[in-house]
């Protein structure tokens, strides 16, 4: 099969796996319904603490359109581990470096779209909640949190499809990354002190900051995050050449 023919058949198998369209769908939905609620109610009174982060604080929806993130990367992979669907897909593409890359590209470019689309959707209509509090694009740092929060969730939706082709299971990266970044991450965090903006979340959620800490930087905080995603993938890419379908 050519390369086209692999890609649009990929696609057509994705869109009609029901979770798979849901979870990517849920980034952009539960990220705005969070904003909507949070703005809307503590928004204004949020703004006027001491400590508040005008840019970071618009993106606070972002954690919880990460884990729908997570959960497309890991449904659009783990289907192929079902009920010997593997091995009928290896049989109509022998080639398993093309079948490996039209999926993770089928993951990454509607990630990307849907992601950039969150991120800035979710920066706009919180502020809209905001009034005398109410910041624009135009604001240091503003521009670049809003696109360097799509390209971070695109990023861990690549980082849970390698873990995926690796482990086989969706249930099993679901259940080692959704703790990991609601709970384990500030709690190791308080512990490594500056060893923790290394993490996948915390480096990438840097971009989000309009003043970020520590050495890293917003775009090499997002570089961290790529990396640990190019290691799933290529930890994935071994698994997919060199285990039995």
């Amino acid at each position: 099969m050519s390369t086209t023919a692999v890609l649009r058949s990929e696609w057509i198998k994705m869109r009609s796996v029901r979770s798979v369209a849901g979870s990517l769908t849920a980034v952009l939905v539960v990220t705005l319904a969070i904003t909507l609620l949070a703005f809307s109610t503590v928004g204004q009174s949020e703004a006027d603490n001491v400590d508040a982060e005008p840019v970071f604080d618009a993106f606070y929806a972002l954690n919880f359109g990460q884990i729908a993130a997570i959960s497309f990367g890991a449904t659009a992979l783990s289907s192929e581990f079902l009920n010997g669907a593997l091995r009928i897909s290896l049989a109509a593409v022998p080639r398993r470096n093309l079948f490996y890359a039209a999926k993770i590209a089928l993951v990454g470019a509607p990630a990307l779209v849907v992601g950039l689309v969150t991120s800035f959707s979710a920066f706009l209509v919180g502020q809209l909640f905001m009034g005398k509090y109410a910041i624009g694009l135009g604001e240091p740092g503003a521009l670049r949190a809003a696109f360097g929060g799509g390209i971070y969730l695109a990023l861990m939706a690549l980082f849970a499809a390698g873990l995926t082709v690796l482990l086989r299971s969706a249930v099993a990266v679901l259940s080692l990354l959704i703790p990991f970044v609601l709970i384990v991450s500030f709690v190791v965090g308080d512990v490594a002190g500056g060893a923790a903006q290394y993490l996948p979340d915390r480096a990438g959620q840097l971009v989000l900051h309009q003043n970020p800490g520590g050495s890293l930087g917003p775009w090499g905080g997002l570089a961290v995050t790529a990396a640990w995603a190019a290691a799933a993938l290529l930890a994935g890419w071994w698994a997919i050449r060199r285990r039995d379908a």
